[in-house]
Order: structure tokens, then sequence, then C-alpha cells
């Protein structure tokens, strides 16, 4: 029968606390006095200092199963809708300044290009695809900001939504 990583790191911590708190009550019980005392302190320091030592473990071992539970594409897919996000709100902020000469024709132009091109990404879920295509429809109109923030806000939504979900953080905990 093969043992889990764990499993056995759970043994071995257990193990070392029975035998450490076993023989320094036999070195003190034994040898008395100073040399039983120093003996006792030394095993309780050591057994502390291991037991430090596989609780680090475990707590890597832990991480190593959450960042393996998630999947790459995933990743490459959250960030792109982010990065997609962050684009088409540049996009909208040059069509709508704040200022009156607040952003150059060029500027805009590259901004514009730039969000069409993240929305176009393969990687992005269909709906993702679809709310940009609305959301970048109502910023090149440019006439109704309520209908632009309002479409804005959908693809928000739609990108909160394609979000990785299976990172936890304990077992019944989602992030």
């Amino acid at each position: 029968m093969k043992m889990t990583r764990r499993t056995g790191l759970y043994a071995a911590l257990a193990l070392l606390i029975g035998c450490t708190t076993g023989g320094g009550g036999y070195a003190g019980f034994c040898v008395g006095g100073v040399w039983g005392a120093t003996a006792g302190a030394f095993a309780a320091a050591c057994t502390l200092l291991l037991s430090v030592r596989i609780s680090i473990l475990l707590c890597d071992l832990s991480m190593q199963e959450i960042m393996s539970s998630l999947q790459d594409d995933d990743v490459r897919m959250e960030l792109t809708a982010e990065a997609m996000l962050r684009a088409v709100t540049l996009y909208e902020a040059a069509v709508f300044p704040l200022t009156s000469a607040g952003v150059s024709p060029e500027e805009r132009q590259a901004r514009r290009t730039a969000a069409y091109l993240m929305a176009a990404d393969d990687r992005l879920p269909r709906a993702t695809q679809v709310a940009a295509a609305e959301a970048l429809e109502a910023i090149d109109l440019g006439q109704d900001r309520k209908r632009v923030s309002a479409d804005v806000l959908v693809l928000r939504h739609t990108v909160r939504e394609c979000r990785v979900g299976n990172a936890r953080l304990r077992r019944d905990q989602r992030s």
C-alpha cells in the first residue's frame, strides 16, 4: 500500500512528537538533575523546530495542490478578459474625456484599435465577446453616455462571471 505524501508527513509529525516526548522523559528520569533538564529542553527544542519544518512542508503541499487545480487555459482566459475590459474602458475614456482637449484623435484611434483587437481574441468566451461588441458599438456611436455606461457595466459583469472559480483557500471556501 502506497502512502500519500501528506499522510506520511502527518505520521512523521506524530512519530517525532511521540519519540521526542518519550526520549526526553526517559532522559529526565534516568539522568536527573541539570543534565536531565538540559536533555529534556534540547529534545523539546528539536521537536519544535522539526514540527515547524513539517508544518511548512504540509502548507507547501496544500499550495501545490491549489495551484495544480488551476488550469492554465482558465487563467489565460481570465487574464485576456480582464485585459479586454481594460482596453474597452480606456477607449470609453478616450471617447468621453473629462476635458474638451483631453485626448488627441491619434490616441483615440489607437485605443479603439486595441479595444477591438482584444475583444476579437479567440480565448474569450462567446458571451464576453458579444458584450464587448455591444459596448464597443455604443462607444463608437458616442451619443448616449448612459447607454454606453450601461453596456460597459454589462461587460464588467460578464467578465466577472468568467473568472476562475475553482481556487479554494479551504475545501468549503471559494475565492
